[in-house]
């Protein structure tokens, strides 16, 4: 895993949880299900800053928050996600495509066992309890696509291809 765009805290179990920016002026705090505690912990390193908390409960609605923070955000704004990783990558990808860059998000991930798999044979987006190189059924084309190490920092899903494709049939 040294050579992928797949961030250290969406495959790693054990990556150190991150600490918020202190040079950020404002918060946006993104609490998904089942990350009160990391969320909490944030809170209480910012109290007396300027945070605006949104307990969301999945991703669409954190991308929802975020777009409406960002809307009215300044120079020094910092964006904070808790969550599983499937969900902090779909967040990251929303931030991504509003023209934030990695330095003005921070992510604290629970939970690295669910991926979004992105089939490059049918375009289907694929949910999945899955780790980087297991393979999973695509629900579009049936396709065995291999999780591959390589995740789209636009849409925060995993690449997808067929495991079996340079196999004579």
């Amino acid at each position: 895993m040294s050579q992928t765009s797949v961030p250290r805290w969406a495959w790693d179990d054990e990556a150190p949880l991150e600490a918020p920016d202190p040079r950020g002026r404002t918060f946006t705090l993104l609490v998904l299900p089942g990350a009160r505690v990391v969320a909490d912990a944030w809170a209480e390193a910012l109290a007396g800053r300027a945070v605006r908390r949104h307990d969301c409960p999945d991703a669409d609605a954190a991308v929802a928050a975020l777009r409406a923070d960002l809307a009215t955000a300044r120079v020094g704004h910092r964006v904070l996600v808790a969550g599983s990783a499937r969900e902090c990558l779909a967040v990251r990808g929303a931030g991504v495509r509003a023209g934030l860059a990695d330095d003005e998000m921070t992510f604290g991930v629970l939970d690295t066992a669910e991926r979004a798999v992105w089939c490059v044979h049918c375009d289907t987006t694929n949910l999945a309890a899955a780790a980087i190189d297991d393979v999973v059924a695509c629900t579009g084309c049936g396709r065995r696509l291999l999780v591959y190490p390589h995740v789209s920092r636009r849409t925060g899903a995993h690449l997808g291809f067929m495991v079996d494709a340079e196999t004579a049939a």
